[in-house]
């Protein structure tokens, strides 16, 4: 299972080690920090507790030490190796005990200590216990990357915990998107019931477009929710709560009739691409969950409106995307999802390219592990938005 976890993408180039500018002391004498990923690490924020993301620099140190790419998970309860060694404190001075004449570098290295010893990340102050963490910017003399520096913002349409959003690259910045989670308001979508509870596919839709969102926006995309529902936010539950008080974008309330909320939300839609004409990107993703036969498993799979070749190839970048991912971590498993064509209204009426997903039939027991598991949801989210992230390359590549 996978860690819901922001991913890291990409400009920064990797740093060999051996040619940084150096201190003199034996590095040899000092172990690398190693620490477990726990629920909700990922590569960013796993050096931002460790007061490492200032220095950018620290991300590639990281992946290096650790043989990860820039779009890698961390995985749950997995060891990794962070860019901190640890050295014996002599007891005397962080100078005599590194080894440097550099007061100033000295004091960086105390102050790093004792934010650690604060934010209750290090057990104990290196005078008490003598180990003292010594990052890999002071140690080797790593420069800050040059050109974007990562910054954090707040959508509370996210929920509490997931509220704050970090930024960590502008791969996205030209880029919109539309989200369109299917039904919501007084029709729940496709029903049924599990172990006495209720699955609604507006509720499970709607958790995996939020994760999506979530992931474009740490990229620098522009992203509307277009079905929203301000009460829920991500939810990491495996039964999520039913209720009818979702809205479509921007407050307006979501008719009865399926025709009349078709058609709200495809003039949502085209309303905000008249604002983002310009955009060099600009995608409608559509998500749903089937409702089948109970023996019936199927697999994630895509729509396009015929006859448009963007919607296509954006869709089957979408579905290379899964099948890659899902050949990597369940290389047995099969994955049977496919592209297909469909004259549908959102796809039909609304101005920009556009996919429709369709995420699995919630009858199905097996499929419904896929929606029930919320690290499930969450690698489904991480998967699109790599999908989402390399057709981006591909139409930006073409300007």
């Amino acid at each position: 299972m996978f860690l819901s976890l922001v991913n890291m993408a990409g400009a920064l180039k990797k740093i060999v080690l051996p040619f940084l500018v150096a201190i003199s002391l034996n590095t040899q004498a000092a172990e690398n920090l190693v620490v477990k990923a726990k629920r909700g690490d990922g590569i960013y924020s796993i050096l931002r507790q460790y007061n490492l993301h200032q220095n950018t620099a620290n991300l590639d140190s990281f992946l290096d030490l650790n043989h990860l790419g820039p779009t890698d998970y961390l995985i749950l309860d997995k060891s990794y190796i962070l860019p901190i060694k640890i050295f014996i404190y002599n007891g005397t001075s962080i100078r005599s005990t590194l080894g440097i004449t550099d007061y100033d570098k000295a004091v960086r290295i105390q102050k790093f200590n004792e934010a650690l010893v604060e934010k209750n990340i290090k057990p104990s102050a290196y005078k008490n216990d003598k180990n003292l963490w010594v990052p890999y910017h002071e140690l080797f003399g790593l420069k800050e990357t040059s050109g974007f520096k990562p910054y954090t913002f707040i959508s509370p349409i996210m929920g509490e915990a997931y509220q704050e959003i970090t930024v960590e690259d502008e791969s996205l910045k030209e880029c919109v998107y539309y989200l369109v989670s299917g039904h919501g308001g007084p029709d729940p979508g496709a029903m049924t019931t599990k172990d006495g509870e209720y699955l609604c596919e507006d509720e499970y839709a709607y958790d995996v477009t939020l994760r999506l969102a979530r992931n474009l926006m740490t990229h620098g995309a522009t992203v509307y929710m277009i079905t929203r529902d301000m009460n829920d936010g991500i939810r990491d539950l495996v039964y999520l709560g039913h209720d009818k008080d979702e809205t479509c974008w921007f407050d307006q309330k979501i008719p009865a009739n399926q025709n009349a909320r078709l058609k709200q939300r495809v003039d949502a839609v085209n309303r905000l691409h008249e604002k983002h004409k310009d955009a060099k990107v600009e995608k409608m993703i559509a998500i749903h969950v089937d409702s089948r036969s109970e023996g019936e498993k199927i697999d994630i799979f895509f729509y396009h409106f015929p006859g448009s070749t963007e919607g296509k190839e954006s869709a089957d970048t979408l579905l290379s995307t899964i099948d890659r991912k899902y050949n990597e971590h369940q290389k047995t498993r099969g994955y049977k999802g496919v592209v297909k064509s469909r004259d549908l209204f959102v796809l039909r009426e609304t101005k920009v390219s556009a996919v429709y997903i369709e995420l699995g039939n919630i009858t199905n027991e097996f499929d419904q592990k896929r929606l029930l598991i919320v690290d499930n949801r969450q690698a489904i989210a991480n998967w699109l938005a790599l999908g989402v992230q390399s057709d981006a390359k591909r139409i930006l590549a073409g300007h």
